[in-house]
């Protein structure tokens, strides 16, 4: 479903642009429809650049893009805006999503609005379900966000983020900002809403053993470079790269593994 080709990303700085830095180095890689793919590396390697290249929220320096048999990186504005809805975004921070002068009910249904000519009680309607899909009571639609804690905030955005029934959701490091209870509950969340609904997820994280309880594969990251792809199973039994190899005994060295607390409901 999802194809990078040969993604290069480069960011320049300095009078005429004369300093760059490689963000990412010639990545590739494939999602299935339907699957999870894991991308695990340490901060600053460029795994958040390369999701956003991935819906074209950033456009590579070279390389391709494909969704579903289309080339995102050959589609003009508008082409790409009409293909939108098809492909979502989870953020690490939900308060860069929310505005603060909205309620959480008017955040929800700001995409529905945009995108789809419903009456005000369809749009009512399908909030009230959007909350009870992730998990809030229907009482919060008149709430601002300051009046919710973290991982409340953090479900309003994952309902915002679903409220088009996606096809391919990137959901970048979003429980990494919380408390490791909370965490849980949203990783379990998000587990238990893909099994209903079946979108293909890009589940990116620094964090390994949140990795091995979300993925189908996984990608690992370093500096810019993809150093390997393989199932999940199999990549914690056999990692070939030596810097997997390090990331596996890191997590095995840590406390028991979070994954084993990640069940489904």
């Amino acid at each position: 479903m999802i194809e990078l080709d040969t993604i290069t990303k480069t960011y320049s700085s300095g009078y005429f642009s004369r300093d760059s830095k490689l963000a990412i180095d010639d990545a590739s890689l494939t999602i299935e429809k339907g699957e999870t793919l894991g991308l695990v590396g340490e901060s600053g390697c460029g795994k958040s650049t390369l999701g956003r290249i991935a819906i074209r929220l950033l456009e590579p320096s070279r390389g391709k893009v494909w969704f579903d048999g289309i080339e995102l990186t050959a589609l003009s504005k508008s082409a790409l805006r009409r293909m939108r809805p098809q492909m979502q975004i989870v953020f690490q921070d939900p308060d860069t999503v929310l505005d603060p002068r909205m309620t959480i009910g008017d955040s929800v249904a700001e995409p529905i609005k945009i995108w789809h000519q419903s009456s005000r009680h369809e749009v009512t309607d399908k909030v009230l379900e959007l909350l009870d899909t992730v998990g809030l009571q229907q009482d919060l639609i008149s709430r601002y966000p300051f009046e919710l804690s973290g991982g409340q905030k953090q479900r309003v955005s994952l309902a915002r983020a679903l409220a088009l029934d996606p096809e391919f959701l990137v959901a970048d490091e979003p429980t990494s900002a919380l408390d490791l209870s909370v965490q849980s509950q949203i990783l379990c969340l998000l587990k238990n809403i893909k099994k209903r609904t079946n979108f293909t997820l890009l589940f990116i994280s620094h964090d390994l053993q949140v990795i091995q309880s979300m993925a189908d594969r996984v990608t690992v990251m370093k500096e810019g470079k993809i150093l390997e792809t393989q199932k999940t199973s199999d990549l914690f039994t056999s990692p070939k790269h030596s810097y997997t190899k390090q990331l596996i005994a890191a997590s095995y060295a840590s406390e028991a593994w979070f994954g084993k607390n990640v069940k489904d409901d």
